[in-house]
């Protein structure tokens, strides 16, 4: 798809995340400023607290910001919040120094004259100093502010929307359109960001600092005055305007609003737009989609602090991930352990399944499978030394991936190289990898025509789809248990994979695939 006709028919959905940004970017930047501006006051007077207090903006600075997201979650929660604290965090170092260093770079003379005709130490402050470091500290105010738009895009991740949406969305399913429609609205909003302060800049400067107005008579430097004090009052208007919706719309809920959750990938998107559309057809709830939300123990946590009210989850994750469990059970021994324990310790009602078991699997591609003769993953065993392997992040880190995988059936691969989502697949056709995990579901499957690998040892346990769900909210609304279990064993392998597909390969949006389904089902 072309970028010009995927702008044209997400035009509203572009707009929407570009004014997500503006805000998120906006209120970080402000709040930057009004810790920023003061800290750098402060180590200007108190020479011993310059170290402490640029080495911990130093510190912060060095800390990746995917770390820092994920040590904010179980405090801030997701959303905006710990968002907007990242970029907050990140965006001090500049400003800081900046106006340290605009305060220090005025001289003895010009403080000793100040208070040679009487003024007070906050006035030669206010009057003096500041003024003219202004131009210094407005130049940390643009780095920071071009800074922010950069940081913003990673707050996707966590659910506080924006253009990082579009461009992990397009990253996932290799739509290089999707990609551009997220990154080039995010690389003009940070040159016009960089353009309004420094008009910004121009409009606070002292007329001294001035060179292209000095010579002009005093009458023309009065109304000019009064245009730069209009054109400060007028952005400052815009600005609070930004931040102040995002407040309201921030913090509006309402007795009939339910949050559904998902994780980052083609089916979990699919999954929560179907129950998102069967819900609002069949009851007068409204849905808020809470969608890329990452891996399990952020969608997880998030249930937990009723930031999402209800997430689709699969049998295996929950038994080995969420329940750090590894014992090898039968499916219906995982099933009940796992509705068992979910229950007790977490409070939480599992639903049926929805019919397909959207299970682990290792694929490769034709060619490998016939040079190695490979049909199950204990072939894979034999010759694993020879191939590369490119699994996801999580799969990595759990038992029930590649730690326990490689452990039951002896593999030694000969470089791992993690990549996430749907890079893996691309890895894998462009022959930088031989081997990679895949779930038995995926679209991309079908598209690339991979031999998928036969578990023979059974390391994997079943992943069936099931809703989780508080009891609280069908206490709340009843009517909810009966739309839920509509969809109970109605969605089998194959149906699962064609909706993937759908979305991955013909690019359709999610919302229209699930929207067709349903009522190809009669659900709609």
């Amino acid at each position: 798809m072309s970028l010009i006709r995927y702008i044209f028919q997400n035009s509203a959905d572009i707009i929407r995340f570009l004014i997500e940004h503006c805000r998120l970017t906006l209120l970080a930047v402000f709040l930057a400023v009004l810790i920023g501006v003061p800290l750098g006051i402060i180590i200007s007077y108190l020479k011993k607290l310059r170290a402490p207090v640029l080495g911990s903006a130093n510190i912060v600075q060095a800390i990746p910001s995917l770390a820092l997201l994920g040590f904010l979650i179980p405090f801030l929660g997701i959303g905006a919040r710990p968002a907007v604290f990242m970029v907050v965090v990140y965006s001090l170092l500049p400003i800081i120094k900046n106006t340290a260093a605009g305060l220090d770079s005025i001289t003895n003379d010009l403080v000793e004259a100040a208070t040679g005709i009487g003024m007070t130490p906050r006035q030669v402050l206010f009057k003096v100093k500041l003024p003219l470091a202004l131009p210094v500290i407005m130049a940390g105010v643009r780095i920071s502010a071009v800074t922010a738009v950069g940081l913003v895009t990673i707050a996707a991740f966590i659910g506080a929307g924006g253009l990082g949406y579009l461009v992990y969305s397009g990253i996932r399913t290799v739509n290089n359109a999707q990609i551009l429609a997220g990154a080039i609205p995010a690389c003009l909003l940070a040159l016009g960001i960089d353009f309004l302060a420094a008009r910004i800049e121009r409009i606070v400067s002292p007329i001294p600092l001035r060179g292209d107005i000095q010579s002009l008579d005093k009458e023309r430097i009065r109304r000019i005055r009064r245009k730069h004090r209009l054109a400060l009052v007028f952005n400052v208007l815009i600005l609070g305007g930004f931040m102040g919706t995002m407040i309201v719309t921030g913090t509006r809920k309402t007795g009939d609003t339910i949050v559904i959750g998902a994780k980052d990938y083609t089916e979990q998107n699919m999954m929560g737009q179907l129950y998102a559309a069967l819900i609002e057809a069949k009851t007068d709830l409204q849905v808020i989609r809470q969608f890329n939300l990452g891996g399990t123990q952020i969608i997880f946590g998030a249930l937990k602090k009723d930031e999402v009210n209800m997430y689709v989850e699969y049998l295996g994750t929950a038994y080995n991930s969420i329940l750090q469990q590894s014992a090898y059970l039968t499916a219906p021994e995982i099933y009940a352990f796992v509705e068992k324990e979910l229950l007790e310790q977490h409070g939480l009602i599992m639903f049926p399944a929805l019919g397909f078991n959207n299970t682990y699997a290792l694929a490769v591609r034709p060619e490998t499978a016939r040079k190695y003769n490979l049909r199950r993953i204990s072939d894979l065993a034999k010759v694993s030394h020879q191939l590369i392997l490119s699994p996801t992040l999580e799969f990595v880190n759990r038992f029930d991936g590649l730690q326990g995988l490689m452990s039951r059936y002896g593999m030694r691969f000969k470089e791992i190289i993690p990549l996430d989502g749907i890079p893996r697949y691309t890895a894998l056709i462009n022959y930088q990898s031989d081997v990679i995990d895949a779930f038995s579901t995926d679209g991309l499957l079908k598209e690339f025509d991979l031999v998928v690998l036969e578990d023979d040892l059974q390391h994997f346990p079943p992943y069936d789809a099931v809703p989780l769900v508080k009891p609280e909210l069908i206490e709340r609304f009843p009517e909810l248990d009966r739309v839920i279990e509509m969809l109970a064993g109605q969605i089998n392998d194959d149906a699962m994979r064609e909706l993937n597909y759908q979305v991955d390969v013909l690019k359709k949006k999610p919302e229209e695939v699930a929207e067709a389904f349903l009522i190809s089902r009669g659900f709609l």
